[in-house]
């Protein structure tokens, strides 16, 4: 079987790992989501079940004839069947512990498997081969009476089990008689029976996902589609500090690589202030607080440390880290031998101006929702002001847009207009807050910013938006002037840049971001986000039928897990890009709460 992005992932907001249609480990990073990857077979260049492929955790079955795979209802855990030609079967069950004790969340850098037989006894043999330093090695392995310790460059994880350890060791093939528990986890010694923990554990986690996917106030139709969404845009929150990563993988191209091209592929594994902004909506759509709560006081973190420069990154480290050195991994090939393997992002160096409005729109929601425990004070707002000052400064300057081109700059509209956000926002806040003096400054701000944009990108000679002020050019992100309200869904101009995006960007049933050649020439995919904004466009506009007809088709092309990557081939027959993507996860939860039958229809 060819390598692929039908890939299962598991994780409990500190851990997270991608198992692939086989049941075997193929993508881990420790200590943090955009660490070394301990598990690294998904960029190594081999293919799946290659007895000489390194970086991954698998369970072969001899002579296995079918597998099966599917989560556990409203929860992360995988659960993978096999039969064999000889009447066997078995059961792996995967996750990462995540539940209350002690007073707070227990959720650690750990990962759990448990092996059972179902029926007959199915011969298997256990692979684990962590490799540390991209892929340059196998890590380091000393052996217990009952463990295993592999020591990487900044991570020693140690595997205790009731299994034999020697058959795992030196990946010998037995016979499963009786169920094999495998703790993945801290360096640290186990002092009670690791079967009856890790059944626990399996209980306690299964009680707390179940639980708070009961907190969501999902729309009527296309529930589990929503919910699976929802449960792996949490997966992609570091709870540690808050930040909330683009995709949980590095470098998967944005289209098949032919010899000699260089690949677009980037590492996503860090917090872009613009797709925390939209994971923070969609899930806000949804009633989850607790993701905005948390990625809320990254931002203060974040604001705090800018300080007076008032200069905003695009994208930071999970921890807050402003640099992030973009690199080659040498030792590992790619997705499908389709490198290089990039470490960091160059984006950190950008200027991106649309990244003020995505702040305090993620942030304005804390001086009304009395949900929160803690309500935006005046204290806040005042910070919170540095970042307006900075979007009425830049928002007529040129940027790299939310595109990251590499190679060009011109001033964007989206980026104006989510400067234009940013203001008209901080008046909302003021006037909630009872400072009308300010309000009145920030509403005459925005005032400001929007004649300014009606006057530098509409283009009057076409009778639409452009995408930059003075041009005659077209990218998606017009669609989103309706989204911040900078447009009313039917307001001429807004129809009439939406019926020229649509003839534009379209091809077939999906959308491009933009259809001139950037820094590797001309796009080979479609945008999954794009696609999903112009679902929401035809149904804001009164096309609501054409809508949930592209919205079905949207989510026919998700992988078996349920997810989606960013990119998709032109004619739907496959995904690329890095995954699973919070960009298209936010338009399928967007979508189906916009097209979605109300719950009275039912009642």
């Amino acid at each position: 079987m060819s390598q692929s992005l039908e890939l299962f992932p598991i994780g409990n907001c500190a851990a997270s790992a991608l198992i692939d249609e086989a049941g075997s480990y193929v993508w881990a990073c420790a200590p943090r989501v955009d660490g070394d990857p301990f598990f690294s077979a998904l960029l190594g260049g081999a293919e799946p079940g290659a007895e000489d492929t390194e970086g991954l955790w698998s369970v072969e079955v001899e002579d296995r004839a079918q597998t099966t795979q599917s989560y556990l209802r409203n929860t992360p855990i995988l659960r993978t069947e096999v039969s064999d030609d000889n009447g066997g079967r078995l059961e792996i069950l995967d996750f990462c512990p995540r539940y209350r004790q002690f007073g707070r969340t227990y959720r650690p850098l750990a990962f759990v498997r448990l092996i059972k037989p179902l029926e007959g006894t199915p011969r298997i043999r256990i692979k684990l081969r962590p490799t540390v330093d991209y892929g340059a090695a196998p890590t380091e392995t000393t052996m217990g009476s009952n463990h295993l310790r592999y020591v990487g460059g900044e991570t020693t994880l140690r595997l205790t089990t009731d299994g034999t350890v020697s058959h795992i060791l030196d990946e010998r093939t037995f016979r499963l008689e009786e169920p094999i528990c495998m703790f993945l986890g801290p360096d640290e010694g186990f002092d009670n029976d690791v079967t009856t923990a890790a059944l626990r554990m399996l209980r306690e986690t299964t009680d707390y996902w179940r639980h708070w996917v009961r907190t969501l106030s999902v729309p009527l139709e296309w529930q589990e589609a929503v919910i699976r969404a929802a449960i792996t845009l949490k997966l992609c929150a570091h709870e540690d500090t808050g930040a909330i990563v683009a995709a949980l993988t590095t470098s998967i191209p944005e289209h098949a690589v032919e010899p000699g091209e260089t690949a677009r592929n980037w590492d996503y594994r860090y917090c872009w202030l613009r797709d925390a902004y939209y994971v923070v909506q969609a899930l806000n759509r949804l009633g989850a607080a607790d993701i905005l709560e948390n990625y809320l006081v990254y931002l203060r973190n974040l604001v705090d440390q800018v300080g007076r420069s008032g200069h905003v990154q695009p994208v930071y480290g999970v921890g807050l880290e402003p640099v992030l050195t973009e690199r080659v991994a040498p030792d590992l090939a790619g997705y499908r031998g389709m490198g290089p393997v990039r470490v960091g992002n160059q984006a950190h160096e950008h200027q991106q101006y649309d990244v003020f409005g995505q702040i305090v729109l993620s942030t304005v929601q804390a001086f009304f929702d009395e949900r929160l425990i803690r309500l935006a004070t005046v204290e806040d707002f005042r910070t919170l002001e540095s970042v307006g000052d900075r979007a009425f400064e830049m928002h007529n300057q040129p940027d790299a847009s939310l595109w990251e081109f590499r190679g060009r700059e011109a001033v964007h509209t989206y980026s104006s207009v989510m400067c234009w956000a940013a203001c008209d926002r901080l008046g909302n806040a003021a006037r909630k807050m009872g400072l009308d003096d300010r309000a009145e400054h920030w509403n005459g701000r925005a005032a400001q910013i929007r004649a300014t944009i009606e006057r530098e990108a509409w283009n009057e000679e076409l009778g639409r938006y452009a995408s930059t002020f003075g041009g005659d050019q077209l990218d998606a992100s017009l669609l989103q002037l309706m989204d911040v309200r900078f447009c009313a869904p039917d307001d001429p101009r807004m129809l009439a840049t939406l019926a020229a995006v649509e003839s534009g960007l379209r091809r077939g049933k999906f959308m491009l971001r933009y259809a001139l050649p950037d820094d590797f020439g001309e796009p080979k995919t479609a945008f999954n986000f794009c696609t999903f904004w112009l679902i929401e466009a035809l149904h804001l506009s009164g096309r609501t039928d054409e809508a949930r007809t592209m919205f079905e088709e949207m989510l026919s092309r998700r992988t078996r897990a349920g997810l989606l990557s960013e990119d998709i081939s032109f004619d739907g027959k496959e995904l690329w890009g890095n995954y699973p993507q919070t960009y298209s996860l936010v338009g399928l939860i967007n979508c189906a709460a916009l097209l979605s039958r109300p719950w009275s229809s039912v009642r």
